[in-house]
């Protein structure tokens, strides 16, 4: 990798991240906080209760699907150390891309399974 490229890309990538990161933070902090008070005023009624129970049903799934989507980018990653392509070909990618898609649809099904129970 051209040796400008990495001097760039490695502080966005670090400041990237810890930007995300702080967003979910406090995302989950300003939700608590909100649902903390809102018990306390006694805003707490049928609607609420179905607004709280339908956020959490929402992701019920999440972690499976980021464990499938992780685990099928990586098998890409690891067919790619042993397939032979050259430096500008789009074949890594199209391999990746592959395998991610594989996984939204792994889990899709496996989603569609359990809901149709």
């Amino acid at each position: 990798m051209n040796e400008n490229l990495k001097q760039v890309l490695m502080p966005l990538t670090i400041i990237g991240t810890f930007g995300v990161s702080l967003l979910f933070f406090a995302r989950t902090i300003t939700d608590y906080i909100l649902k903390k008070k809102m018990i306390e005023k006694g805003f707490v009624n049928d609607d609420t209760q179905a607004i709280f129970k339908r956020h959490t049903e929402e992701n019920k799934f999440s972690s499976l699907k980021w464990g499938l989507i992780i685990l099928t980018g990586g098998i890409a990653l690891i067919i790619l150390e042993y397939v032979p392509y050259e430096r500008e070909s789009p074949l890594p990618y199209g391999i990746f891309a592959v395998a991610v898609s594989l996984g939204f649809l792994v889990y899709y099904f496996l989603v569609r399974k359990d809901l149709n129970k």
